[in-house]
């Protein structure tokens, strides 16, 4: 039985209908594509990702702020999304197992992330959340928050921007493994999980977004997972994309995806991570990697679909 991690990308999930049912209803469509590795006889962990959701929530929140009823910290909606995601998941996973006449146990796990309150992404805030702002609003949101870094996101607005730290540790990864090792499908480490600066012996939640590739291949480190696989809505990795000499990339290895790494070739806010991600995992283990497309999952199992990435 193959212990294999899945990261979710946000078509997991997304829908242009916001609402609850219409989430549920995507989540349900792609737990029928994760059932396949059951199927197929693996241990299955499942991570994802949470930007539109709690972005969403975001939004919720500072339209509802008052002095009775305070906005939630970013860390504490991180928490609320890993919860609400996790629930969509469990619950649709649980159905599915059912119908299969599968005999599994399906739990969510609300999962911290240990940051390194020293890591220089705390210097340059990157990572864009919530709402835009106008510029004839700027001056009244930096009184009421002084502590935002607000840039102006290519000619859309100003919008907020926060820490991107890698990860150090995923503080529950023993329970995780427990489970995972008792035959339990666990859904972890939601949304790159909640960012924690370690003092003393407490944790401390962050103002910052966690990548959750990077978050996927630390947890599969820990764990000893025989494979990581990142699903996205691309079928797999491309040197020079978008190109008219646009090549797709079916095995290579780390070694050799890095150098294209080295060279800035891939966009850094969507195959660049993954990519990174993948060959960490691969360097730091010794065991593959897979980018391509949920909706290729029985042709990833099968080898057949994917870009595989080994030592």
């Amino acid at each position: 039985m193959a212990k294999i991690v899945v990261a979710l990308g946000g078509n997991a999930i997304l829908s242009n209908d916001a609402s609850a049912n219409a989430q549920k209803e995507a989540v349900q469509g792609t737990v029928k594509a994760l059932i396949k590795f059951i199927e197929n006889g693996d241990q299955l962990i499942i991570t994802h990702g949470n930007g539109p959701q709690v972005g969403n929530l975001l939004l919720q929140q500072q339209a509802a702020d008052s002095e009775k009823n305070p906005a939630m910290p970013l860390d504490t909606c991180g928490a609320m999304t890993q919860g609400s995601i996790g629930y969509w998941f469990q619950n649709a996973m649980q159905e599915q197992l059912a119908k299969k006449q599968i005999d599994r146990s399906v739990v969510s796990i609300v999962t911290q992330t240990i940051v390194d309150e020293n890591d220089q992404a705390f210097e340059k805030p990157t990572k864009p959340i919530g709402p835009f702002y106008k510029e004839s609003e700027l001056e009244q949101i930096i009184k009421l928050h002084p502590e935002w870094t607000l840039v102006e996101d290519s000619g859309r607005g100003y919008r907020r921007v926060v820490p991107s730290p890698q990860p150090l540790e995923i503080k529950e990864y023993p329970v995780i493994k427990q489970i995972v090792d008792a035959g339990i499908i666990p859904i972890v480490s939601g949304g790159g999980g909640i960012p924690v600066i370690r003092k003393g012996d407490q944790l401390i939640g962050t103002e910052a977004v966690i990548d959750k590739d990077f978050s996927a291949a630390k947890i599969a480190e820990l764990i000893n997972a025989d494979q990581l696989i990142i699903l996205t809505s691309v079928g797999g990795v491309f040197y020079n994309y978008g190109k008219a000499n646009q090549e797709e990339i079916f095995d290579v290895t780390a070694e050799e995806i890095q150098g294209h790494i080295d060279a800035k070739e891939f966009a850094a806010g969507s195959m660049m991570p993954k990519v990174k991600a993948a060959v960490q995992f691969v360097q730091k283990t010794g065991n593959p990697a897979v980018i391509g497309a949920l909706e290729d999952v029985q042709d990833i199992i099968s080898g057949n679909k994917g870009t595989a990435i080994h030592q």
